[in-house]
C-alpha cells in the first residue's frame, strides 16, 4: 500500500512541477497551458447507533489536470486522478473513500476536446458534469465523471441554450457506501448510484445503463434552457431522456430580492420521470415537488424547505425519483440521508450558516436537521420518520493560501428500522 501511495504523489509532484514552455516543437496552445489540481485528505469516523459496527477510513487523493490554451477556438485538457488507502481504527473500513476491494486506485479521469465559436461551445470526452440529475456529486475523495458529448449556446439574451449526449459514468468514491454488490437496492438508485452495483464500479467508464440498471443502453440524451432575464430571478429546465429507461424532466425557479438590512429568497423545483422505449425498469410514473424559504441578513443564511414524493399502491420503485448518475438536487437532503426521492416520502428541512469574514475570519458554519416521513410503501423499511441532525464547518486558514479545513458531523436516526450513526469527517483539501 505504501508503495501504490508514494507512486501516486510522486506522479502528482512531478507532474506539477513540469515546465510547459520548454516544449519548444510544441504549438503555443501547449506551451501557453496552464497546470491545476487538488489534493485531499479525508478521515471518517462513523459508530453506528442499534447496531455492532464501527467503521472508520483515512484517504489520500486528488487529481492533477492540463488544460492548453486556446488555438483558434481549440483546446483540450486532461486530469489524472487518484485516491490512496493510508488506514483504519475500528476494524471495519469505511467503503466511501477508497476504490473495489476498499484499496486505492488511479484514473485517467478526464480527456477532451473543447471548441468554441461566438456564443457557442462544444465539449466532448471524458469530463466532469454538475447538472441536476447527473453530476459530480464530490462528496468523498473522488467525484464522478463522465463520458460526453455538450454543446452550450448563449445567443439568445439572458438564456443559456444545453444539448448533448452522455454515454458513459465513472462513479466516483461515495457511491461504494450503498454496499450493494449485484443486488438491487431502491436507497441506492434513489440516491445517485446504481440499482444492482455501486460496489465495484468506482474508477471505471460504465456503459450509462449498464451502470444504471445492468442494461446496455444507448445512453442519455440532455437538453436545457436556463433564463437569467427578470432581474433576480433564475428559471431553468432539464430533460433526461435516458434512452429505453425513463424521461426525465427537471425544473426549478429562485426568486430573491435584497432590501434594508436583509435578503429574503424563495425557490421551487419539481420533477417529473416517465418509462420510455423498452422501458427496462418497468412503468416508470413518479413526482416529486419541493419549496424553499429563506433570509440572508447580517451573516446568517437561514431556511426551510418541504418536498414529497408520489405515493405507490404497488412497485416502490415505478413511483419514486430514479437518479442513478450521481444527480442529488433535492433541497430537503442530509449530508448522507437521501430518501427523498423514495415513494411517498414527505421531508422537512431547517438550515442556517453564519459567516464570520464580518469578523476578520474566514470561516463558516452550518447546523441543520432534516425529518423524513416515509410512507409504509417507500420500499425501503417500514413506515417511520428517519431524521439527521449536523454540522459542517468550513475555514480557511489566512497563512497558507488556497487551503480549506473542514469538520463535518453527521447524526441520522431510524436510517433503516431503528438504525442510526454518529459520524464525523475532517477533510483537508489544497487546490492549485
Amino acid at each position: 500500500m505504501k508503495k501504490v501511495v508514494t507512486t501516486s504523489l510522486v506522479s502528482l509532484g512531478l507532474l506539477s512541477s513540469v515546465s510547459l514552455n520548454a516544449a519548444d516543437d510544441l504549438s503555443s496552445m501547449f506551451s501557453e497551458g496552464k497546470t491545476s489540481g487538488q489534493i485531499r485528505m479525508f478521515a471518517i469516523d462513523r459508530d453506528y447507533v442499534n447496531k455492532d459496527l464501527h467503521r472508520s477510513g483515512l484517504s489520500l487523493g486528488g487529481h492533477l489536470k492540463f488544460e492548453t490554451a486556446d488555438y483558434n477556438g481549440l483546446s483540450a485538457g486532461a486530469a489524472f486522478y487518484t485516491v490512496n488507502k493510508l488506514d483504519e481504527w475500528t476494524g471495519t473500513v469505511e467503503p466511501a473513500l477508497f476504490g473495489p476491494n476498499n484499496s486505492s486506485y488511479d484514473l485517467l479521469g478526464e480527456t477532451y476536446l473543447q471548441y468554441t465559436r461566438g456564443n457557442t461551445t462544444f465539449k466532448g470526452g471524458r469530463q466532469k458534469l454538475d447538472t441536476p440529475l447527473a453530476g459530480s456529486d464530490d462528496a468523498r475523495t473522488l467525484p464522478n465523471l463522465f463520458e460526453a458529448y455538450i454543446v452550450t449556446n448563449t445567443d439568445i439574451a439572458d438564456t443559456t441554450i444545453v444539448a448533448g449526449h452522455i454515454t458513459k459514468f465513472a462513479q466516483g468514491t461515495f457511491g461504494r457506501v450503498y454496499g450493494n454488490q449485484d443486488t438491487p437496492s431502491n436507497l441506492a438508485v434513489t440516491a445517485g448510484y446504481s440499482y444492482f452495483n455501486s460496489v465495484d464500479n468506482a474508477g471505471k467508464f460504465v456503459n450509462m445503463g449498464t451502470y444504471a440498471i445492468n442494461e446496455k443502453t444507448a445512453g442519455v440524451s440532455v437538453a436545457a434552457a436556463v433564463y437569467t432575464g427578470v432581474e433576480n430571478l433564475k428559471i431553468q429546465v432539464w430533460d433526461y431522456y435516458a434512452h429505453d429507461i425513463l424521461n426525465a424532466i427537471y425544473a426549478d425557479a429562485n426568486y430573491g430580492v435584497k432590501l434594508d438590512g436583509y435578503s429574503p429568497y424563495v425557490a421551487a423545483q419539481f420533477i417529473r420521470e416517465d418509462a420510455i422505449g423498452d422501458k427496462l425498469v418497468g412503468e416508470v410514473s413518479s413526482m416529486y415537488g419541493a419549496a424553499k424559504a429563506g433570509v440572508k441578513f447580517g451573516g446568517f443564511n437561514v431556511y426551510a424547505a418541504y418536498s414529497q414524493t408520489t405515493e405507490s399502491n404497488g412497485n416502490a420503485l415505478l413511483k419514486s425519483i430514479i437518479t442513478p448518475w450521481g444527480g442529488m438536487p433535492a433541497y430537503t437532503q442530509g449530508m448522507v440521508t437521501r430518501h427523498q426521492f423514495l415513494a411517498g416520502t414527505k421531508a422537512t428541512k431547517v438550515a442556517g450558516t453564519y459567516s464570520f469574514k464580518d469578523m476578520g475570519v474566514n470561516l463558516s458554519t452550518t447546523a441543520y436537521y432534516t425529518s423524513f416521513d416515509m410512507d409504509e410503501n417507500s420500499g425501503y423499511g417500514t413506515a417511520r420518520t428517519a431524521t439527521e441532525s449536523g454540522f459542517d464547518a468550513i475555514y480557511y486558514p489566512e497563512a497558507v493560501k488556497n487551503l480549506q479545513l473542514r469538520l463535518r458531523g453527521n447524526f441520522p436516526r431510524d436510517f433503516i428500522g431503528t438504525v442510526g450513526w454518529n459520524e464525523y469527517r475532517f477533510i483537508v483539501n489544497y487546490n492549485f
